[in-house]
């Protein structure tokens, strides 16, 4: 251990193992470390006695849920943008070779009391009961706007400059009712909260197209993909790039310290009383606890079921949004479900989860709205997690800390971009 590195990265959670790959591609040489001794860290997938383990103590998972094996429970679950920044990483870099993926069955959202399916095609749209006859000719011309959009063409703007103009602006001139700006900007643009209609609507136009050409990517009735046995596999996906191009890795390191000189920058770590000199430090926030603050708390339910979501058309795997207005709350809850389907429970099982961006200290009760949309339980399990940014200034220590992931599907990976730009030089 006692070499020196470009990067150390402390951590094998999904953001640290990608730009663990990253820069392992880029020719640097990387150390990886974690202080467990599995890959994955907060975003690992269980099987199911693990799971009893973490949320059952000594007790044993019952026999009728099936063997422990077919189980991969994943403990931060998220769906990926078809056409995203991670696709197009995971094909550039050939990590999916590492890993199959297949696309979700269905996008839903909650409204007016009830589950309704996100258009994926034209005759979807034409039939869905989320608009009214007129609303729909109305949202037709806005989402052809969308759609013929192009930043670098002013042709396209129809004169309309939307980095100044408000997404409540825009989406005003088309004259759509409330549920339709609610509809487009939870279920479509995919924004946590309606903060978005006071900032500049180049950032929803953009999530619009996104969610269009992630639909039309695989051609099927979700914008979203997951990988076979769970998102577990993505970390694992990435370490073997990092190994491959030459990066070296180092599990179960439970004692170690990061080591700055006397200017306040990151120099090394140190552990079981060898020290790897480094220039820069990637890693979660757990490793630095004092270069970050906490700015959330994410609430989230676990359940085992025999069954697919009700009024989900019998789908295998699913993601249901239920927008903040619809149960006065100050941002989005999430319903994300899958099944064998995609290798993660034994035939016959589903595995569904709940979360939300925690708003009280009663999860159960704040979970409640999208726990009842489940139907009949088998297990049901309850848990929760901090969310924490960096406060540090990484041109002055080197080093790079990750944020902790919402309570939504996975962003499009443009901080990481910007990460790698900083780390590279």
């Amino acid at each position: 251990m006692d070499e020196e590195y470009d990067v150390i990265v402390l951590g094998t959670g999904l953001k640290e193992c990608i730009l663990s790959g990253l820069l392992s591609v880029d020719g640097l040489k990387v150390l990886h470390m974690d202080r467990n001794d599995y890959y994955g860290g907060e975003s690992t997938s269980l099987n199911l006695i693990q799971l009893w383990q973490k949320f059952r103590g000594n007790d044993k998972p019952p026999a009728h849920l099936g063997p422990s094996r077919d189980y991969n429970v994943d403990m931060v679950p998220k769906f990926i943008m078809a056409n995203g920044i991670l696709v197009r990483t995971l094909i550039h870099t050939d990590v999916t070779k590492y890993l199959s993926f297949k696309v979700v069955d269905g996008s839903y959202v909650f409204n007016k009391g009830k589950i309704h399916k996100v258009p994926a095609t034209d005759v979807e749209a034409l039939k869905s009961p989320l608009m009214g006859l007129f609303e729909k000719r109305r949202a037709r011309s806005f989402f052809i706007y969308v759609q013929n959009y192009d930043e670098n063409d002013p042709s396209t703007h129809q004169g309309l400059d939307l980095t100044r103009i408000t997404s409540r602006e825009l989406i005003s001139k088309y004259g759509l009712d409330d549920n339709t700006v609610d509809f487009i900007g939870h279920a479509v643009a995919l924004h946590r909260d309606d903060r978005y209609l006071n900032e500049p609507a180049l950032d929803t136009i953009k999530r619009m197209k996104l969610y269009s050409e992630s639909v039309l990517r695989f051609q099927g009735g979700s914008p979203y993909i997951y990988p076979l046995y769970g998102l577990g596999e993505l970390p694992q996906g990435f370490a073997r790039l990092s190994a491959v191009y030459g990066g070296t890795y180092m599990l179960n390191k439970p004692e170690w310290k990061v080591e700055f000189d006397m200017e306040g920058k990151v120099c090394g770590v140190t552990s079981e009383g060898e020290t790897a000199k480094c220039m820069k430090v990637v890693c979660d926030p757990s490793y630095l606890p004092n270069k970050v603050r906490k700015v959330g708390k994410v609430a989230r339910a676990i359940a085992i079921m025999s069954h697919p979501i009700p009024n989900t058309n019998e789908s295998h795997s699913v993601q249901l949004i239920l927008p903040q207005k619809q149960l006065g709350r100050k941002s989005d809850m999430y319903v994300f479900c899958c099944s064998y389907s995609h290798n993660v429970a034994p035939k016959g099982k589903y595995i569904a989860f709940v979360s939300a961006e925690a708003e009280t200290d009663n999860l159960e009760m704040e979970l409640k709205p999208g726990i009842d949309l489940l139907g009949p339980i088998d297990e049901l399990f309850f848990d929760s997690y901090d969310r924490f940014e960096p406060v540090n200034e990484p041109s002055l220590d080197n080093c790079f800390i990750s944020t902790v992931l919402p309570p939504s599907f996975l962003p499009s990976f443009l901080p990481f971009i910007y990460e790698l730009s900083f780390l590279v030089q």
